[in-house]
């Protein structure tokens, strides 16, 4: 095969997702790692370079046919940099990959934050494909966001542009989005609700283990009623409906992505209410034309948004 080749990789807390796209961004081979972030960094490079050489492999590719990859890490990202000023679900301080990665890899590599990358993908080839200003939000383990406005990714002064679930929604708690709509945090509060519910519900909850229930788990639950599940995924959506409602207001975006493992388990209706509440705290006009949508690229946003953001790297450097 010859052209031009990019690699998308998603560094993620539990999975490492590595593609080889063509010139055209067209997915031709895709690979699984584990992340197993107890080895350290060096560690989880060395998995990612794995993935790296099975879609080489298995495509056939040679690797100077690669003109750039992008890597999206979950966490802090020093601007115009590789190095991870702090990344939690890792626990990374100040770690530069570069060093790290392998000497063969002839490429430049864009290191950016996972999140920032799904929403890219989204905007380049998703739900959001066509538009100029988006806000990304996905929801999953925490929250996170992305932005682009007038059709460029936006990280801001200090590089921390998106980080929506860091918005305080509750100022005399001084609780955060993520603090309430996030699935780990929701599993939390689940606990502090349950040691006062009536026994029968506390008996539908006996043999869950909180801190390791997954997206789907808390959506079953939701769908047959529980007043557990009813509550926590309530508070969950008017927290971001608030803060989507503010962000509206604030940057007028013309699309509003929701992603992430909780968004997509809880699907469309979960969507619809969290928009429904956005809008109750819009200045009148605001949401006019405006979408608020999902997210159409599920677990293939980040690889295909890190092969899109390193392509467009490329072309305004001039590689």
């Amino acid at each position: 095969m010859s052209g031009s080749y990019w690699l998308g990789v998603d560094l993620g807390g539990t999975k490492i997702l590595s593609a080889l796209f063509d010139d055209d961004l067209k997915l031709l081979a895709k690979s699984k790692q584990p992340t197993s972030a107890e080895g350290g960094p060096a560690g989880v490079v060395g998995r990612i370079a794995q993935g790296v050489d099975a879609v080489l492999k298995e495509t056939g590719i040679d690797p100077a046919q690669v003109r750039g990859m992008g890597l999206g890490i979950p966490g802090q990202i020093a601007i115009g940099s590789t190095t991870v000023k702090f990344a939690p679900n890792l626990d990374w301080h100040d770690v530069d990959v570069a060093p790290l990665m392998p000497s063969t890899w002839g490429w430049p590599v864009s290191v950016e934050n996972d999140v920032r990358m799904g929403t890219y993908g989204e905007f380049a080839f998703g739900a959001a494909k066509g538009a100029r200003n988006v806000f990304g939000v996905f929801v999953g383990t925490g929250v996170g966001g992305g932005l682009i406005l007038n059709g460029e990714l936006f990280t801001g002064f200090n590089g921390n542009a998106g980080e929506v679930g860091h918005l305080v929604v509750h100022w005399r708690r001084g609780s955060s989005l993520e603090s309430i709509a996030g699935r780990k945090y929701m599993m939390k509060r689940a606990k502090d609700i349950l040691d006062d519910a009536p026994k029968r519900v506390r008996k539908e909850w006996k043999h869950v283990h909180l801190e390791k229930v997954r997206s789907s788990e808390l959506a079953e639950f939701y769908l047959k009623d529980d007043p557990v599940a009813v509550q926590l995924v309530d508070d969950g959506a008017r927290a971001l409906g608030a803060a989507i409602g503010g962000v509206v207001n604030l940057l007028s975006p013309e699309v509003v992505v929701i992603g992430g493992g909780v968004s997509g388990a809880l699907g469309d209706t979960y969507i619809e209410r969290i928009w429904e509440i956005a809008q109750r705290y819009t200045l009148p006009g605001a949401t006019a034309n405006v979408r608020c949508v999902a997210a159409a690229l599920g677990d293939d946003s980040g690889i295909i948004g890190c092969a899109a953001y390193a392509k467009s790297r490329a072309a305004v450097q001039g590689v």
